[in-house]
């Protein structure tokens, strides 16, 4: 199951034009804007900065040294290097280790702002609890807050306003600077006296003379619990990445030139060396089995959860683990070559990219600060004008400031595209980037290719008719024994349900390939002919009607006859074809039952395409296609308006893939479809396209659901707090609550299960 070449990690003159870096330092989707504006303005560079996954993305078209570029992003206040290889196993994140670090802040700012609170609470509305520095001991439970616990906002913000930028940062920084300054002139100016009133009236409209260390305390704790769970989401994909890395062996059991076997780490191994793996063990490195047979799991790659027998010839992936028996098989690609590596290469790359959706959020994102800066001001200003009260006018607009940081609009798309992507790379459905996330769930019509994709790709044994007086049995040991020495696929066919049905052949002397016509040899004393209806009666032979007549149902299905004689006489028919696999039938009608279209594409005759199409379910068949003409079908669909998905595997297919809305490329599919494709389905298994349909449409409902929330808690809360309905304190409670909702919601997408029918879309 090949996937494709990586992609260059280096930009060093034109020995590439495609650069990753890891971003460090962004806080929110402005700062995401601001790095991507910078690296934009060089010219030749294309950039798309993710803030979710904290990352850009580079097109690079001139030559321009990557040392250039990080410089260009510390210009604009941020750090940045090369993103160079995928997790490691075992190794830390970023998001690791400052989930960590917020969550040491965030325990010493709750721990001190519960007696923060009940101080402030009782003080303010019960004066004569106060005592002689009563000041001092709120101030000390404050300081800690509003200093160390939040830090990060603070030092965010001053290098923002350094390079002449704002931020969400720039908002959390300025309320709990204001707020703590504000309480701090009122409780030394002697203004705090004035204070009392309710419960409720402190908590919803502070009275005059009201101090606001609990309210800075509170919003950094908010803020901090937010930071700790968006930090924590954006560690799961993360998470998975380095679960895929980990199911690598470490060791391998080379086999020696002696017989002996020794054990090496697997990053000893070199293509051509003989591996010996036992049940129980991780097959080391991608490789085919020179001997054995073994039950293979293969669910940790590819989501399937039947194992799949391997024997003699057949290609294995390292990272499968043997259930039973042993192998021996030889390494045909180790290292980074592996489907692992390029696996966990190409989901870590998948995570990184923008959406339209996502664009236009950090568009608005970007001017959103600014804007919020500008609402607070002239709602201290009409406040003032109106009522001509301090207080009040400077409660509103720190609330404003407060409850419109934008986390909820940055985190909407790219939190759900990236668990989407996530969960999908667990089931076997890479997605190479978050656009095709996004064109998944704007298709209408499905194209399958058939050899290989709808059916097994391979010649298999699919009927016998022996003529009277000899049995199956003879049948097929006279055509396996003289077959076995064929190259042909319709040869080879015959010879493996012979061994399989009948275990060892008797040897074969004398074989000669006829080409076109069949193939003869001597079995046991016998002369056996085996081939086409024209081979043998160019002999002589004669045909029972029987045996005509089930020779021509067969091709009537366009399956390929076999005619077997022995010294001259007639054995019977062999019916070959490529069957269908299991899974087509099913995954047809549930992407029928999902709305889609599906079309039949093919290079096969009309007859034998139009026999799969029935056996499947398929009304629209287009056969006889060349690979030209396939790319020409599908942009002949295009042009009738419709959304294509295209489902191939073949060399053949390249074109066709890369023209499709949404190509959809099988696994174990060559290179060049590969390639092309949109989207890898590792599993061999036709579900996975209505899987990544389902996928598809559950994160772009998801993505909807977030952006109307984020949209619709700005509208309401900024009004609300402007018009002095919402305290400052409980700003900050509830924009903390939006952007936790927005993350919760996506992370939903994780749950998604494969295979499991949900209610049809139209």
């Amino acid at each position: 199951m090949p996937l494709p070449e990586r992609l260059p990690t280096d930009v060093s003159g034109s020995a590439a034009d495609v650069l990753e870096l890891s971003i460090r330092g962004m806080t929110c989707a402005a700062c995401a804007a601001r790095v991507e504006r910078s690296l934009s303005r060089l010219p030749g560079v294309r950039a798309e900065v993710d803030y979710a996954a904290e990352r850009a993305r580079l097109t690079v078209a001139s030559e321009i040294p990557v040392e250039v570029l990080i410089e260009r992003v510390r210009a604009a206040g941020y750090d940045a290097e090369p993103v160079r290889a995928a997790p490691a196993r075992g190794m830390a994140t970023e998001d690791d280790r400052r989930a960590a670090a917020l969550a040491r802040r965030l325990v010493v700012a709750v721990v001190l702002l519960m007696p923060l609170c009940e101080g402030s609470i009782e003080f303010s509305l019960v004066p004569w609890t106060r005592f002689p520095g009563w000041q001092w001991l709120l101030l000390a439970l404050a300081a800690p807050v509003v200093t160390w616990a939040a830090w990060p906002f603070h030092r965010a913000a001053l290098r923002a306003a350094r390079h002449g930028a704002c931020t969400m940062d720039t908002l959390a920084s300025l309320g709990v600077v204001t707020a703590t300054g504000w309480s701090l002139y009122t409780m030394f100016s002697g203004q705090a006296g004035e204070t009392g009133g309710t419960l409720l009236t402190l908590l919803l409209q502070r009275p005059s003379g009201a101090i606001y260390l609990d309210v800075a305390a509170g919003v950094t704790s908010s803020l901090l619990a937010g930071r700790l769970i968006e930090a924590r989401a954006r560690g799961k994909a993360g998470n998975a990445l380095r679960a895929l890395a980990a199911i690598g062996a470490r060791q391998a059991s080379r086999l020696q030139d002696d017989g002996s076997e020794l054990r090496v780490p697997v990053e000893r191994l070199r293509v051509g060396d003989r591996l010996v793996v036992r049940p129980g063990e991780t097959i080391p490195t991608d490789g085919r089995v020179l001997s054995g047979r073994s039950a293979v799991d293969r669910s940790s790659m590819t989501g399937e959860s039947l194992p799949v027998e391997v024997g003699e010839g057949d290609p294995v992936v390292g990272g499968t683990v043997a259930l039973s028996g042993r192998l021996v098989i030889v390494a045909t690609a180790v290292g980074g070559d592996t489907q692992l590596a390029r696996m966990v290469e190409l989901v870590a790359r998948a995570q990184v990219g923008k959406t339209a959706a996502q664009r236009l959020a950090d568009r608005i994102a970007a001017v959103f600060v600014p804007g919020v800066m500008l609402a607070a001001g002239l709602t201290l200003v009409g406040w003032l004008a109106l009522t001509g009260s301090l207080q009040a006018g400077f409660s509103a607009a720190l609330a404003v400031l407060i409850v419109a940081c934008p986390c909820a609009l940055g985190l909407a798309t790219p939190m759900a595209l990236r668990a989407a992507s996530g969960r999908g790379a667990q089931l076997g459905l890479v997605f190479r980037g978050l656009e095709a996330v996004e064109r998944s769930t704007k298709i209408d019509t499905v194209v399958l290719d058939k050899t290989g994709t709808v059916t097994r790709g391979r010649m298999e044994v699919v009927g016998l008719e022996p003529v009277s007086g000899t049995d199956r049995c003879t049948l097929l040991r006279e055509a396996g024994a003289v077959e076995q020495r064929s190259d042909h696929p319709i040869g080879r066919a015959i010879a493996v349900a012979a061994r399989r049905e009948l275990g060892a052949l008797p040897p074969v002397t004398g074989f000669t390939a006829l080409p076109g016509l069949g193939a003869r040899g001597e079995v046991e004393g016998h002369q056996v002919l085996v081939g086409g209806a024209r081979l043998f009666t160019a002999r002589g032979g004669e045909i029972p009607a029987s045996v005509l007549e089930r020779c021509a149902a067969w091709e009537a299905r366009g399956h390929t006859v076999a005619l077997v004689a022995r010294d001259g006489g007639l054995l019977g028919a062999i019916a070959i074809a490529d069957v269908v696999k299991p899974s087509a039938a099913p995954a047809i009608r549930e992407l029928q039952r999902l709305g889609l279209r599906c079309v039949l594409l093919t290079g096969d005759e009309a007859a034998a395409a139009g026999a799969v199409a029935a056996e499947v379910g398929v009304e629209e068949v287009i056969a006889g296609a060349l690979p030209e003409e396939k790319l020409d079908r599908i942009r002949a669909l295009q042009a009738q308006g419709r959304r294509v998905a295209m489902v191939g595997d073949g060399v053949n297919d390249g074109p066709a893939l890369a023209a499709a809305d949404l190509g959809m490329a099988i696994g174990a599919g060559t290179e060049v479809a590969v390639e092309s494709a949109d989207l890898v389905l590792l599993r061999d298994d036709l579900v996975a396209v209505p899987d990544a349909v389902r996928l598809g449409r559950w994160a772009r409902r998801t993505m909807e659901g977030n952006l109307i929330w984020a949209f619709a808690y700005n509208l309401a809360a900024i009004p609300l707090a402007a018009s002095g309905h919402l305290s400052p304190l409980v700003a900050g409670a509830a924009m903390a609550a939006s952007s936790a909702l927005v993350v919760w919601n996506s992370s939903r997408l994780w749950r998604f299960r494969a295979g499991v029918t949900e209610p049809a879309e139209g």
